[in-house]
């Protein structure tokens, strides 16, 4: 299959949306995508909180990696790869392969100290692809995370 990488543009962002909520339905989180096309359009073009990656193939687009910098007290500059989605069809092309490629060839170039990102444990074809690639999969790490309601649950109790 021909495809091609490239930064993506506020065009892309409606396919960009889609992907994200292809890879919701996949993770079995069919309702929890909130974030609308301007919301993207406004984060990434006009805050520059993000940057992304897609791969397109005559115009369309068929996979995306979306990431962001963060900061490590350890370790100093980081990148923080938020999704990597390739089309259910177009899997086991070679585009999710790319697209990790772009982000860490562009990474190197930010003279980051680390990429890292999260992985469903029951999601095996992508741990094995992270293994097969040099990452380290931290199983004695958890995620932890303050929803929109903790927040506010914390605010109201803590004001």
């Amino acid at each position: 299959m021909n495809f091609s990488i490239r930064f993506a543009t506020e065009n892309d962002m409606s396919q960009v949306l889609d992907l994200i909520t292809e890879l919701a339905v996949f993770e079995k989180e069919p309702d929890a995508v909130e974030i609308t096309e301007q919301d993207l359009i406004r984060d990434g073009f006009k805050e520059h909180l993000f940057k992304c990656f897609i791969a397109e193939t005559e115009k369309e687009v068929v996979g995306m990696a979306l990431f962001y910098p963060r900061y490590s007290t350890w370790k100093g500059k980081t990148i923080h790869l938020e999704d990597l989605v390739v089309k259910e069809a177009k899997r086991a092309t070679g585009v999710g392969s790319a697209l990790f490629s772009e982000v860490i060839k562009y990474g190197h170039a930010q003279g980051v100290k680390r990429i890292e990102w999260v992985v469903l444990d029951w999601n095996e074809p992508a741990v094995k692809f992270y293994e097969k690639n040099g990452a380290h999969i931290l199983r004695d790490w958890d995620t932890v995370q303050l929803d929109e309601q903790g927040i506010q649950n914390f605010i109201n109790t803590n004001a």
